[in-house]
C-alpha cells in the first residue's frame, strides 16, 4: 500500500520543482526528502525522478503519481475538514498570507479578536504578495491568502480556491502641504498631469496599475522617483519631490508636510480572502474568514 506521507513528499517535489524546495515546504531536510522518494520508488518498482544537470525532474511515472497524489491529498484535506466541522471546535493553526498594506491594516485587529474569542486557535501571518501567496495557498503552505484585484488586471484564480470579498480599498492623491491643490477636497488625475510622479518600483503590479490609470486618463506621466515602501514615497512627497497616490488601507500617519486629497473619479482595488475549497468546512477557516470580514467592515474607508 502506498504511504501517504511519501506521496506528500513527491507532490511537494512536483510543486516546487526541486528537492530543496520540497524540504523547505515540508520543513524537513533534503536528505529526508531524498530518502522518502527512494522508498516510494522501491514500493512501486519504478524510478520517479531523474537527474537533470544539478537538479532533478520527475519521470513519466513520477508525474502521473504526483498528479494522483495531489488529488488524494485534496481528498484527505476534505475528509479532515469534514471531521473537524463535525467536532465544531475552532482549534489548531491557520497561516494567513497577506500583502503588506493588508497585513498592516487588517491582520493585527483580526488576530487580536481571534485570540480573545478562540484561545485554542493559533493564527500566524506571512507577508506575501499575491503572485507568491496564491501558489503557496495551492501547495498548502498557507491556509488563507489575502489578495488584491485591480480593475485593469483582474485576478485570475486557479481551480479549487474559494473567495470572499473583504473591502474596496480607495486611493488618495498625496501632495506636499504647500501644493496649490493641497487645500482642495477632491482632485482629478488630469489636474496632476504636469506633475512629477513618485511611484512604486517598476515591475510591481502597483506601478503597472498607476501607469495604466494615468495613460487611461490621457496623461503621459513623468515618473521621477520610484520606491517600494509607502513611507519612502511619503518622505519624498514631504520633501517636495513630486506627488503620489496611495491606498487608504494600512496607511501610516501622514507627515505634517503632506496632505491627502480624494481622487475623482474614484480609483481603487478590491481586497479578497482566498482559501482552498477542500478546507472550507474547517471551523478554523470559517472563523478566520468571518473575523476578517468583520474587521474589514470596521476599517473600510468611507467611499
Amino acid at each position: 500500500m502506498l504511504n501517504l506521507e511519501r506521496l506528500r513528499v513527491l507532490h511537494a517535489v512536483s510543486s516546487t520543482g526541486s528537492v530543496s524546495g520540497a524540504a523547505d515546504l515540508l520543513h524537513v531536510t533534503t536528505s529526508a526528502v531524498s530518502q522518502q522518494i527512494a522508498r516510494l520508488e522501491r514500493e512501486i518498482g519504478q524510478p520517479l525522478v531523474e537527474r537533470r544537470g544539478r537538479g532533478i525532474r520527475l519521470t513519466e511515472a513520477g508525474t502521473v503519481l504526483a498528479e494522483h497524489a495531489g488529488r488524494l491529498l485534496d481528498e484527505v484535506e476534505r475528509v479532515e475538514a469534514d471531521l473537524a466541522g463535525r467536532r465544531g471546535a475552532v482549534v489548531g493553526q491557520v497561516t494567513v498570507a497577506a500583502f503588506a498594506t493588508a497585513a498592516r491594516g487588517l491582520l493585527p485587529a483580526a488576530m487580536r479578536e481571534l485570540r480573545a474569542e478562540h484561545p485554542a486557535l493559533s493564527v500566524r501571518l506571512a507577508e506575501l504578495e499575491p503572485p507568491e501567496a496564491i501558489p503557496a495557498l495551492r501547495r498548502g503552505d498557507v491556509d488563507i491568502a489575502i489578495v488584491q484585484d485591480w480593475p485593469e488586471a483582474p485576478l485570475e484564480l486557479p481551480d479549487g480556491l474559494s473567495r470572499q470579498a473583504l473591502l474596496d480599498d480607495l486611493f488618495d492623491a498625496v501632495l506636499p502641504v504647500d501644493h496649490p491643490f493641497a487645500a482642495r477636497e477632491t482632485v482629478t488625475m488630469a489636474d496632476l498631469a504636469a506633475e512629477e510622479w513618485i511611484s512604486w518600483a517598476g515591475g510591481q503590479i502597483c506601478y503597472d496599475w498607476l501607469r495604466q490609470s494615468l495613460y487611461g486618463s490621457g496623461i503621459r506621466p513623468n515618473i521621477a522617483h520610484t520606491a517600494s515602501e509607502h513611507s519612502t514615497q511619503l518622505a519624498l512627497v514631504a520633501a517636495g519631490m513630486g506627488v503620489a497616490i496611495l491606498p487608504k488601507l494600512g496607511r501610516e500617519p501622514l507627515p505634517d508636510a503632506v496632505r491627502a486629497v480624494e481622487l475623482r473619479p474614484k480609483l481603487g482595488r478590491q481586497v479578497y480572502a482566498l482559501w482552498r475549497a477542500t478546507a472550507a468546512s474547517r471551523p478554523a477557516i470559517a472563523a478566520v474568514v468571518g473575523t476578517l470580514v468583520s474587521v474589514a467592515k470596521a476599517v473600510a474607508p468611507p467611499g
